[in-house]
């Protein structure tokens, strides 16, 4: 009997809408989740502890846990917490971090994670990896998807606006990581999952084409969307290649380059996309990139994030190194210093800065 379809690691149940929070509870008592009521629930400091008071009443058989930070240690000490006890499963009610460390944790310790996401900062919430920060920097580490991602877009909306801007720019920027899969596809041969692709590229699209704002439910459900599929993108790809590419290099190099002045991670991803876009001829493509990012309030020049010309230059001369094994537009060109300088003016030029 041939084999005429795959499995897709997925969540069991997505629920991203305006008061998703009240439903959570059911969503917990789902038998695929847990049967007893027993869960482990990570939270922050802000967000997570803001929402345990509404949430303690609906979930009597919680335990919460406060963790401290987004550390490999952080998480670490979490699982070492919750396994104390005997729960279904583990809940991460907050941010990246929290959800990051939730994920490890969860993993480390054998149970379910359900992502319950306090905002849209990145595409890590319901992807197979933790980012977390360690002794050498910051690290990835591969985790089972979330069996359940919960997004109350009430409760996005009362974030700060800078991390829907940085979802923003991490979705855009798949577009950008794609086009790097297919280059690498035609030039070194690497193999390509035409599935993660194609829901990598229109999460990115979706995003990149949608008329609404920062403040419109409607857009933020095509962002909470187009980040959700794109953790997915993922797991079926069994690697991050979906959606990360010469855009994520750029990003990791103003990480490493420079710790203590670095913009936030989306930031950096939409602009390296941009430029990226730029780079490989794309420049009609870069140009509206750069008046989408723009809109939403999201830098597409360096100076806009406080960064010097030469700095950026540094930035992309360095960025290949952040990735060893990586094939993107950056290995393709091989730009020396005066390439990348004389390559930046015509991005400049062309978005009109």
């Amino acid at each position: 009997m041939p084999v005429l379809t795959r499995l897709i690691p997925s969540p069991v149940v997505v629920d991203i809408r305006p008061g998703a929070l009240d439903d959570l509870a059911s969503v917990l008592a789902d038998q695929r989740i847990s049967h007893s009521g027993k869960l482990a629930v990570a939270i922050s400091g802000g967000s997570g502890a803001r929402l345990r008071e509404r949430l303690t009443p609906a979930m009597p058989g919680a335990d919460w846990f406060e963790v401290g930070g987004g550390t490999l240690d952080d998480a670490i000490k979490l699982a070492d917490a919750m396994k104390k006890q005997h729960y279904d499963a583990v809940v991460g009610l907050g941010g990246g971090k929290i959800i990051d460390c939730a994920k490890f944790a969860a993993a480390r310790i054998g149970l379910p994670l359900v992502a319950v996401a306090t905002n849209l900062s990145h595409d890590g919430l319901c992807s197979p990896v933790a980012t977390l920060d360690n002794d050498a920097g910051r690290g990835s580490y591969g985790v089972p998807n979330p069996i359940a991602v919960v997004i109350d877009l009430d409760v996005i909306r009362e974030a700060p606006v800078r991390f829907v801007r940085s979802g923003i720019g991490d979705a855009l920027s798949n577009i950008s990581a794609v086009a790097d899969w297919e280059l690498a596809n035609r030039e070194k041969g690497e193999q390509i999952d035409g599935l993660a692709a194609a829901m990598a590229r229109q999460a990115g699209e979706a995003v990149l084409r949608h008329p609404g704002g920062v403040g419109d439910d409607g857009f933020l459900q095509v962002l909470a969307e187009g980040l959700v599929l794109t953790g997915i993108s993922m797991s079926v790809a069994g690697d991050s290649r979906p959606a990360s590419g010469a855009c994520h290099e750029i990003n990791h190099a103003f990480d490493l380059l420079f710790p203590k002045r670095a913009a936030s991670h989306g930031e950096q991803c939409g602009l390296g996309a941009a430029f990226a876009m730029h780079l490989r001829g794309a420049h009609e493509e870069s140009a509206y990139m750069a008046e989408v990012l723009g809109r939403h309030g999201l830098p597409v020049l360096p100076a806009e994030i406080g960064f010097t010309v030469d700095e950026f230059v540094q930035v992309v001369e360095f960025a290949p190194t952040t990735r060893p094994g990586r094939y993107t537009i950056l290995e393709h060109l091989d730009l020396s210093t005066d390439q990348i300088r004389d390559a930046y003016a015509d991005y400049a030029k062309a978005i009109g800065s």
